[in-house]
Order: C-alpha cells, then structure tokens, then sequence
C-alpha cells in the first residue's frame, strides 16, 4: 500500500541493489523514490499494522471450537466467545483487519 512507503529518508532500509530500476524494485515488493540522494531509493515499506476484531456478522463466523465449549476455554484457545444466536458458532476465530 502507498501509505507503507511514506517514510522519511533516514528511516530507508535498503531493499535493492545499486542501479535498480523502479519497477524492478516494486517487483521485489519495495518501495522506490529517487527524489532524495544519499539515501536508499529502493526501501522496505514500513509493516502493515492489523488487529484481530470478533466479526459482527454471525454468518461470517468460523468455527474454532465444538459444541458445549465453555467462554473460558475459547478464549484460552485464543477466540472469540458470543453465545447468541442459535445455528451458529459460538467459539469463532478472530478476522484479521489493517488499520
């Protein structure tokens, strides 16, 4: 994503080599911009942020446990608990969204 290449010229890692063209370096998954000499053209993008959220929609819902399992145990196994409504999971797994 653009926003990931948005970093100040100090804060370039290097991600090529010397004399690597624009779009071999996208290719490589880096970011690149030539605007700036003496640092780093080809650079990695900064990490995607995400958080895990517990998705709304209750059709959405992927099973992560089995039936009769208590809240405790499924958040132990690390998922999301909500015991309403009937016909669907009530252990589920978290989505994983980027912020």
């Amino acid at each position: 994503a653009r926003c990931q290449c948005k970093l100040a010229p100090r804060e370039r890692r290097n991600c090529g080599y010397p004399g690597i063209s624009a779009a071999e370096c996208r290719k490589a998954g880096c970011c690149f911009n030539a605007s700036v000499p003496g640092v780093p053209w080809c650079f990695a993008p900064k990490p995607r942020r995400v958080r895990k959220v517990c998705p709304n929609d209750s059709y959405a819902r992927i099973n992560c446990g089995f039936p009769g399992i208590t809240a405790k145990d499924c958040e132990r196994k690390g998922c999301c608990f909500r015991a309403h409504p009937a016909g669907v999971p009530w252990c589920f797994y978290h989505r994983v969204v980027e912020e």
